[in-house]
């Protein structure tokens, strides 16, 4: 048996025969309806007791979560075993509950109500008594007016209790809390309750929340709030009264659990169904952030468990590019603008470049790197590469500025072929990485450009020249930094060839 420990701040406890007799109480006092009392710890500094555990918490918290469809035979058989329990509790030694509400009216995995919170005083959690917190008034709010307006608001009775039930029979019809349509704090609410008189302030009854409701439960609601308490019926009465409009002789505990249990099924399946739904949703949402940040075939090999070993590939085309006097721009500029601007520029190349076969490898500030022949192999890498680029390096020169509309932004953009090693690189945040001279000639390539040109190595040149359309100009020889002198080229346009124009 699961059990729940309920430690007290009490630090130390004398017991007298009072509270012995009172153990032993708690202890015999057996219903279905009432939380077993399984023993208490009285060691100082270790003061608690224990009681049987309720997987289900307590019926606020089940009133509150609205992902559970309560359906009136539900709400019934609530009622009906706060009616039960409280019944056999004021037959008892304890004769009353102290403070009735929907928290101490506990949930067992069968769905059967469980009160508890009587009797052992000495044993449990004394709150701090504040009187100028909106808590100390909110805890108040299923007392009856008779009790608010006399000295000892901790104190109750049998027909305090039965005004606290009507309470709590409202939070279980319309599933609200106490007085939440009020529109008013706690303390304001406890104020009205407490004045009485013939415009009595109780919550708010509202059949439409809830159609499926009876006028004689309503009525009987009403009546057990009554303002004076001699003409609240008892429990013994209400019960009579409950099964009479519900057209039932009795209620039979086996049929009842087993039909809310059917019932809590069904519904269980419809939250499963629905999460499964949001569940597929969100996987889709994160397969394409994850195949945004990784090729996709790598994505899934990761997806699937799998170790994605690093690959050498034959030949492949680098492509970056950077702004021209990119820090200036920046220093004009405040960090908000500077974030707009290449979340624009940077959007219009992402879409660009999803018509061409290659992958964005990463950007870093102002720089763009993009890769073809790898990791999806094609003998065209250099051919999608500079059309790319040529894409790119017109987006640019009619790309507006948000804050610098005048200004037009220097491209510079730098292509080079060759071999190409890459691989994933990290566990937390992995990232395809492309290693190799090829990558870092590229970069020179790059850097050593002009702006708004389309600088070419000798290689990346010769691979493209198998392919006719591009016209292609001779820049000379260029000293590359850590790489020495190299000739390269200029990449001007491409004209449309005979098969395009046909």
């Amino acid at each position: 048996m699961l059990v729940s420990v309920c430690y007290s701040n009490i630090h130390s406890i004398k017991l007298t025969r009072e509270n012995l007799v009172e153990l032993v109480q708690m202890k015999e006092l057996q219903h279905d309806n009432l939380l077993p009392f399984l023993g208490a710890c009285t060691d100082d500094h270790k003061i608690c007791y224990v009681v049987q555990y309720c997987s289900r918490g307590s019926l606020q918290d089940m009133l509150s979560d609205y992902s559970k469809k309560l359906d009136w035979s539900f709400k019934f058989s609530f009622v009906m075993d706060i009616v039960k329990g409280m019944t056999h509790l004021q037959k008892s030694f304890f004769k009353f509950h102290e403070k009735l509400t929907s928290n101490v009216c506990m949930l067992d995995n069968r769905w059967v109500v469980k009160i508890t919170g009587f009797g052992l005083k000495k044993f449990r959690f004394l709150p701090k008594c504040d009187e100028t917190t909106d808590d100390y008034y909110r805890d108040l709010l299923w007392t009856a007016p008779e009790i608010l307006r006399s000295n000892d608001q901790q104190s109750s009775s049998l027909a305090g209790n039965v005004f606290s039930f009507g309470i709590i029979c409202h939070e279980i019809v319309f599933r609200e809390y106490p007085y939440q349509d009020a529109g008013l704090s706690a303390k304001d609410i406890i104020q009205k309750v407490m004045c009485g008189g013939d415009e009595k302030f109780r919550p708010a009854m509202s059949p439409h929340k809830s159609p499926s409701v009876s006028p004689s439960m309503l009525e009987l609601i009403q009546l057990c709030w009554h303002e004076n308490p001699a003409n609240r019926p008892t429990f013994e009465n209400i019960s009579k009264m409950l099964l009479k409009f519900n057209n039932k002789t009795n209620v039979n505990i086996v049929d009842s659990m087993l039909e809310k249990l059917e019932k809590y099924a069904n519904n269980l399946e419809k939250i499963v169904e629905q999460r499964t739904e949001e569940l597929v949703g969100e996987k889709k949402k994160t397969d394409l952030l994850l195949q945004s940040m990784l090729p996709p075939f790598i994505a899934e090999e990761l997806k699937a468990g799998r170790k994605v070993e690093p690959k050498l590939y034959r030949s492949a085309t680098v492509y970056f590019s950077d702004i021209v006097e990119f820090p200036i721009l920046s220093s004009e500029s405040t960090p908000m603008q500077i974030v707009d601007l290449l979340n624009d520029l940077y959007g219009a190349f992402d879409d660009t470049i999803s018509r061409h076969k290659v992958y964005k490898v990463e950007t870093i500030g102002d720089s763009y790197m993009v890769v073809s022949g790898l990791p999806q192999v094609t003998e065209r890498h250099v051919v999608e590469i500079c059309n790319m680029a040529l894409d790119l390096l017109g987006i640019v020169k009619t790309f507006k500025i948000r804050h610098r509309p005048e200004m037009t932004l220097m491209l510079r953009i730098g292509i080079h072929s060759g071999p190409c090693a890459a691989g994933i690189v990290g566990h937390t945040m992995p990232r395809y990485c492309l290693f190799g001279d090829t990558v870092n000639t590229a970069s020179r390539i790059e850097s050593t450009g002009q702006a708004l040109k389309i600088h070419l190595s000798k290689p990346a040149r010769d691979q493209l020249l198998q392919f006719p359309g591009y016209v292609i100009e001779l820049r000379g020889p260029t000293e590359l930094k850590g790489k020495g002198e190299m000739v390269t080229y200029w990449l001007v346009r491409k004209e449309a060839t005979t098969d395009e124009l046909e």
